[in-house]
């Protein structure tokens, strides 16, 4: 756990801080950010972090459904599922092809969806297969995140926002030190297949922060 903030809403310009403020601290060298789907935390990852995004496939899979009717609903579940588990990034544009042959009549929704989002959901391929189940969504996170909802409804009401980060940030901390020794999310032997390999050309230099534009 590297971080912990507030905010009044989930805006694009409270996550450009927030990651600013990582960076700051010394964040660097960001090779992948993965969340679900929120315009706003997108736009500040391109813009703050300069990495590749990962889409969470359990999050998009949970979506796509609701766009298919109920007797659907295990054929376009299992067809993209078949997409998340390929055994590489080509394989998994031939899948994503063949699914949206096989679904254009039955979910042409769905189709139109896969399609828009294909390059967010397979960033993870690229990565070492060690780490793909970890990579592809925001499950651990999302343990997390309710854990602290249900204590926080414990309370109910607090007077400030430092009385919410101490209560959140006492939880994150026990998660923390529970992945670094009871069950580490990447072991340091899996981080060292990253590490050692050869940087690309557009991660030779330090990111730097992606200008915003003003209509004139």
């Amino acid at each position: 756990m590297i971080g912990l903030d507030i905010g009044e809403v989930e805006s694009g310009a409270f996550w450009t801080e927030f990651l600013r403020s990582l960076k700051k601290r010394g964040l660097d060298g960001v090779r992948l950010a993965i969340s679900d789907q929120h315009e706003g935390l997108k736009g500040a990852i391109a813009r703050v972090l300069s990495c590749p995004w990962q889409r969470c496939t359990v999050h998009f899979l949970r979506d796509m459904v609701m766009h298919c009717r109920r007797d659907q609903r295990n054929l376009v579940a299992a067809a993209l599922r078949e997409v998340f588990n390929a055994e590489s990034q080509e394989q998994a544009r031939e899948r994503v092809s063949h699914v949206l042959e096989r679904l254009a009549s039955v979910a042409p929704k769905v189709c139109e969806l896969l399609e828009a989002a294909e390059e967010d959901l397979i960033a993870f391929d690229l990565f070492p297969s060690e780490h793909w189940t970890k990579l592809r969504s925001t499950n651990p996170l999302e343990r997390v995140n309710k854990e602290i909802g249900r204590r926080t409804d414990v309370v109910g009401i607090f007077p400030n926002d430092a009385a919410v980060i101490r209560l959140a940030g006492a939880l994150l901390s026990e998660q923390n030190d529970e992945w670094l020794v009871q069950r580490r999310y990447l072991s340091v032997e899996s981080m060292a297949l990253i590490l050692a390999e050869p940087e690309r050309a557009d991660q030779a230099q330090p990111a730097q922060e992606v200008p915003s534009l003003t209509a004139a």
